[in-house]
C-alpha cells in the first residue's frame, strides 16, 4: 500500500497518476478537495481509499503492517503565505510527526522540500545534505523557511544517529509546470498563466527585468516538467536503498522569454511579448536565477535525460491545455 498526502494537488496527482500506469500497488490519497475542481485531478484513478487530513494517523495505526511508502507531498505551497503558524503547522509540524511514524513502522518516506529554501541564491543551488550546509541557506519568505525547518531537522537526525525511515528522501523542487495544477491560482506556473491570453488574442504579459544584469524577459529560471518529478519518485521508490536530499530540476536555467516562446510553438502562432512593472510587494525579493545543481542525484544512479522546455510546454499545451480535457 502506497499512501500520498496531497495526492488531490498537482505534484501529488500526478504521481499518482504515474504509480498507477506502473501498477506500483494499492495507492492511497490523503488530501482536502474543497468544492471546486481540485477533484477532478483524481478523477481517473483508482483509489483503495481517500483519507481526510484530521484522520491521517488513525488509519496509518490501523494499517501500519501494509503502508510500504509514504509520498508525503500535501503542503501550504503558497510562497505568498504570511500566516507563519498556519506554515509550522502544515510544513514542519506533520512532516515530523511522519518521520516519526515511518521510523517507528519500517516504512518509507518520500517528502517534498523545495528550491524556496535556497533563498536569493547567494549560497548556490548545491544540494549538500549536512547540517552545516543547511544552515548557510537564508530563505527569503515563510514558506521557504518552514520547508526549511524540515531539512535541518532531518539533517541533524541523521547526523546525530536517531532512528529513521527505512529509506528517506527529501525533493527540493524547482519551477514545475504540467497537467492538474488548475486549482492553484495565481501559484499556477507562468505556462498556465500565460496560456489563455496567448491562445485568445496571441499576446503574453510577463514580469520587466529591474535588474541591470537580466533583459526584459530574461530572468532564469529551472522550469521542470512534472512528468520529470513523477519519473523520478517512481524511481526512488522502485531503488529503496537510496537515501538522501537531492534537488528535483534538470540542471539548465532558462529565460521566461524562452518559455513563452514555447508556448506560442506549441500554438503555431508568432510569440508577442508584453513586459509588466514587477509588482511592489514582490519586487524586492524577486528571483532573478535559479539553476539546480543535479550531480547528487546523477551519482545516486538516476540516468533518465530531463525534458527539455520546448519539448515539455508543447506536450503540456498540445495535450492538456489546449484540449477538451486538460486533466491528467
Amino acid at each position: 500500500m502506497i499512501l500520498i498526502t496531497g495526492g488531490g494537488g498537482f505534484i501529488g496527482s500526478n504521481l499518482a497518476a504515474a504509480l498507477e500506469d506502473r501498477g506500483a500497488g494499492d495507492l492511497v490519497i490523503c488530501d482536502s478537495l474543497g468544492a471546486g475542481g481540485k477533484w477532478r485531478n483524481l478523477a481517473k484513478r483508482e483509489i483503495a481509499a481517500f483519507i481526510q487530513p484530521e484522520k491521517l494517523f488513525d488509519f496509518l495505526d490501523a494499517n501500519a503492517g501494509d503502508i510500504d511508502a509514504i509520498f508525503h507531498m500535501g503542503a501550504i505551497s503558497s510562497t505568498t503565505e504570511t500566516d507563519a503558524d498556519r506554515l509550522i503547522r502544515s510544513n514542519f509540524t506533520l512532516s515530523l510527526d511522519l518521520w516519526e511514524w515511518c521510523a517507528k513502522h519500517g516504512s518509507r518516506l518520500i517528502y517534498a522540500s523545495s528550491a524556496a529554501t535556497y533563498g536569493d541564491g547567494g549560497a548556490g543551488f548545491d544540494d549538500e545534505f549536512s547540517t552545516a550546509a543547511l544552515a548557510r541557506l537564508k530563505p527569503m519568505n515563510a514558506y521557504g523557511w518552514s520547508k526549511h525547518l524540515f531539512d535541518r531537522r532531518v539533517a541533524r537526525a541523521i547526523e546525530n544517529g536517531a532512528p529513521a525511515p527505512r529509506q528517506w528522501v527529501g525533493l527540493k523542487f524547482f519551477n514545475v509546470y504540467g497537467p492538474n495544477e488548475y486549482h492553484k491560482g495565481s501559484q499556477q506556473s507562468v505556462v498556465a498563466q500565460i496560456y489563455p491570453a496567448a491562445k485568445r488574442d496571441g499576446t503574453a504579459r510577463l514580469f520587466k527585468s529591474h535588474d541591470p544584469d537580466y533583459p526584459d524577459g530574461g530572468q532564469l529560471r529551472d522550469f521542470v516538467w512534472v512528468g520529470d518529478c513523477a519519473d523520478v519518485m517512481g524511481w526512488l521508490f522502485d531503488h529503496p536503498e537510496v537515501s538522501g536530499l537531492f534537488n528535483m530540476g534538470t540542471g539548465k536555467a532558462r529565460s521566461f522569454a524562452d518559455l513563452a516562446r514555447a508556448v506560442f510553438a506549441a500554438l503555431g502562432k508568432e510569440a508577442n511579448i508584453h513586459y509588466v512593472d514587477t509588482p511592489d510587494e514582490i519586487r524586492e525579493k524577486y528571483q532573478y536565477f535559479t539553476e539546480a545543481k543535479m550531480d547528487r542525484l546523477r551519482s545516486a544512479g538516476f540516468e533518465k535525460p530531463f525534458t527539455a522546455i520546448e519539448e515539455g510546454v508543447g506536450r503540456y499545451v498540445r495535450d492538456y491545455l489546449d484540449t477538451d480535457d486538460p486533466y491528467r
